[in-house]
């Protein structure tokens, strides 16, 4: 079906014993056809995926927020370079860059085939994985140059068959008619046409730019990406079920299971970590009295905590969980935590604090128990997270709330025009939380010059962590002073 340059992965040594040799990566394009094969170690195998899965999200995000190709490129751009970087060999030079390139690959390669394992679960992660992989792939085929366009045409055969010069000359008015490219009937007619079976072409049917003769399409050079697209996500569908079938013969590994078991439970980023230059507006430690000032940087998530601290001066364990990790996230010590946590349980007592509360405080700090060192959670854990009860405020407001309570919080910010909220809802029932945070973020700081679709200003990512979301707030913050001192105000 294919012609790839498929050389043989194992090789028998002198000793007959059988040795996994490293895969050469001649080409920047891959359709990811043949599986890796040698091994690496487990922190790669997690940090590849999770640097794959920051790209991924951020473009369904785009697809999710009607962004144009251009857009998503600019948005994407950073983060590819950051966490998935491929250089073509036109700019790196295999020669001097073999090295450097071959291990970009070589993290393309691996980071795809694992979160094949994550989100061929279901349908559902099949069919987002897919649309997501299929846009990278043509943001890749786009960007690359007519040397690395050609070589992945020769590379792999799509069984397309090239119409003849005399077939070509028989049918050329039609031909002209259907493309979209040519406007008269004068116009040269050089382009080479291929013929496919006309379903593999929706794309360019439903937009008339194909001419089609007895179930068979004629597809213009020029259009060539739109070919390929379909051969890439047509295969990846395929091999998608197929994994699937054999994912049952990972039961028995409890390393890779909970990896990929925590892979699976979303398009978000996973894990934040906060740049210590931003835990506040200002500089230093992050003190207990510091910390109502410091709400008007806090998401949603959490004001509700902390509104709820301050009227009911307590909160059950999962909301003190959530709310305590990111107060030691934005740089709350473990002393000023505990004086934080000892004046806001103001109708306990100091016994019952340090019998109830004392050693959780401790613990999170990694002061106790198994003495580890717990990270603030991210928007995939408290989506995921145990959902509220009565008298509990942890979780995301944005899946938890109500319609009508959600808005009436987001109106408490400050938030009135009903375009915002309009989309907000939209974003909510499409299960789109982060989206519907990342809105809220732009509409509450147009002050700082932050406009839809900026997002959180790095990259024009989305807000997938409370603490992301605090940090962009306090830097914006400081860029408002900053100007406003400058200009005298």
């Amino acid at each position: 079906m294919f012609r790839a340059q498929k050389k043989r992965a194992l090789e028998r040594t002198n000793f007959g014993k059988e040795v996994i040799r490293e895969q050469a990566y001649p080409d920047r394009l891959n359709m990811y056809l043949i599986p890796p094969l040698a091994e690496i170690t487990l922190d790669q195998f997690e940090e590849w995926a999770l640097d794959r899965l920051r790209v991924l999200s951020e473009l369904e995000t785009c697809v999710f927020r009607n962004r144009n190709m251009k857009a998503t490129e600019q948005t994407v751009k950073p983060l590819l370079e950051k966490y998935l970087p491929l250089s073509p060999d036109s700019v790196s030079g295999r020669v001097n860059k073999g090295s450097q390139l071959d291990s970009e690959r070589k993290k393309d390669h691996y980071s795809h085939f694992i979160l094949r394992l994550a989100f061929c679960r279901t349908e559902e992660l099949r069919r987002r994985f897919v649309k997501a992989e299929t846009i990278l792939f043509r943001m890749r085929y786009t960007s690359a140059d007519i040397a690395e366009q050609h070589a992945l045409l020769t590379r792999y055969n799509f069984g397309w068959t090239l119409v003849h010069e005399d077939e070509k000359r028989s049918l050329q008015d039609f031909l002209n008619f259907s493309s979209s490219e040519l406007t008269t009937y004068t116009q040269p007619f050089t382009e080479s046409y291929f013929k496919v079976p006309f379903e593999r072409v929706p794309e360019l049917i439903e937009s008339r730019r194909v001419f089609i003769r007895d179930g068979v399409a004629y597809v213009p050079a020029s259009q060539q990406l739109s070919l390929i697209l379909t051969e890439f996500s047509e295969k990846l569908e395929r091999a998608l079920e197929i994994t699937a079938r054999a994912l049952p013969r990972l039961d028995e590994d409890d390393r890779l299971l909970p990896i990929l078991g925590h892979l699976s439970k979303g398009f978000v980023a996973p894990e934040y970590i906060p740049d210590s230059s931003t835990t506040a507006p200002g500089h230093g430690v992050v003190r207990a009295s510091q910390i109502d000032s410091l709400v008007s940087h806090f998401p949603v998530c959490m004001r509700t905590l902390h509104t709820a601290l301050r009227r009911d001066s307590h909160l059950r364990y999962f909301g003190r969980q959530q709310y305590g990790l990111f107060l030691k996230g934005i740089g709350l010590s473990i002393e000023e935590a505990l004086v934080f946590w000892r004046t806001s349980f103001s109708k306990s007592t100091d016994e019952k604090f340090n019998k109830e509360y004392r050693y959780n405080i401790r613990h999170n700090y990694g002061l106790e128990g198994n003495r580890r060192n717990y990270k603030p959670r991210s928007c995939a854990q408290i989506l995921t997270d145990a959902t509220p009860g009565a008298n509990e405020y942890h979780g995301c407001p944005y899946r938890h709330f109500s319609e009508d309570n959600l808005v009436a919080a987001i109106q408490d910010l400050g938030v009135s025009d009903q375009g915002v909220l309009r989309g907000v809802r939209e974003d909510v029932r499409n299960k789109q939380y982060h989206v519907a945070c990342t809105r809220v973020f732009e509409a509450t700081h147009k002050a700082a010059g932050v406009n839809s679709p900026v997002g959180v200003g790095v990259g024009m990512e989305s807000v997938t962590h409370p603490n992301l979301y605090f940090d962009r707030s306090a830097q914006f913050a400081r860029q408002v002073e900053a100007v406003e001192t400058a200009s005298g105000k």
